[in-house]
């Protein structure tokens, strides 16, 4: 019996596009799921924040929240709102959940920080505290430069001297590439003043704050927000005013750089909780 003769195959030029359809769906595929992970469900998410918040309260662990609670659950808080609550950097007075108190890690990295702001402001100024013209110290609230009149006013005035442009642009290098908050100081000694300008120590100690704010401001571009002025004439003397030492050091502007604790102290006070009753 003859075999039947097999006729040759011929080679498939087209057998390429089964991988690369392989290949597209597969890759099709992939970018599916990673499309579908990175998607929220913020109703969800908004209710589990609803849901810690309650709980929260009812627990007291934080005071009651002034924020309505939505009445369909379905439809919970917005997003935003979420991700307020879970950063917990809202304060009680404005309706959200109070954060909580700096910890020993925050306080150390924060005492770190105004060492080494001493430390950098006591090398840009050591002609200035060499003469006595500049001081350094810390206090509770932060750290506080002098600045003696003799060195950046003229007696009786709030008129900042030529000469102590350098020193300020030294000091504003410093501060401006941060973002700490400064309370400028206007201090007298107890000698009476009364000019055609100013009738005051009052009035020569808040000229003198608001004179240096605005050369902040005006000169090295400092935001307004960052800063604010203060006036406290002969009421708060770091030297005896019975001799001519101790009163040349009471005259003096201080630039207070306060720390975060204090910041925060000063927000929540300025935040009153009822309105305050207008004056007639």
């Amino acid at each position: 019996m003859r075999s039947r003769r097999r006729r040759p195959a011929h080679p498939n030029h087209e057998r390429w596009l089964v991988s690369y359809a392989d290949f597209i769906t597969l890759l099709f595929a992939f970018f599916v799921v990673m499309y579908a992970s990175a998607q929220v469900d913020h109703r969800k998410v908004g209710k589990l924040a609803l849901a810690i918040q309650v709980a929260f309260q009812e627990l007291g662990v934080f005071p009651a929240s002034t924020t309505k609670v939505p009445l369909n659950v379905d439809e919970p808080m917005p997003f935003s709102s979420v991700q307020a609550i879970e950063n917990a950097t809202h304060t009680t007075e404005l309706g959200r959940i109070a954060s909580p108190p700096t910890d020993s890690l925050s306080a150390a990295s924060q005492e770190s920080n105004l060492r080494t702001l001493q430390s950098e402001l006591e090398q840009a100024l050591k002609p200035e505290i060499s003469q006595h013209t500049v001081a350094l110290h810390r206090e509770t609230e932060g750290l506080v430069i002098s600045l003696r009149e003799f060195g950046f006013f003229d007696s009786g005035s709030a008129t900042l001297k030529p000469s102590a442009l350098p020193a300020l642009d030294r000091i504003a290098s410093i501060l401006a590439i941060r973002t700490c908050r400064l309370r400028i100081e206007g201090h007298t000694d107890d000698v009476p003043i009364h000019t055609a300008q100013l009738t005051s120590n009052w009035e020569l100690s808040t000229a003198r704050a608001t004179e240096l704010i605005r050369l902040l401001i005006l000169r090295y571009r400092f935001s307004p927000e960052r800063l604010s002025a203060a006036g406290y004439a002969q009421y708060h003397p770091i030297a005896s005013n019975r001799t001519a030492e101790g009163r040349a050091q009471n005259r003096r502007v201080d630039v207070v750089i306060l720390s975060e604790h204090i910041v925060r102290s000063d927000v929540s006070a300025s935040s009153p909780s009822k309105p305050s009753p207008s004056v007639q």
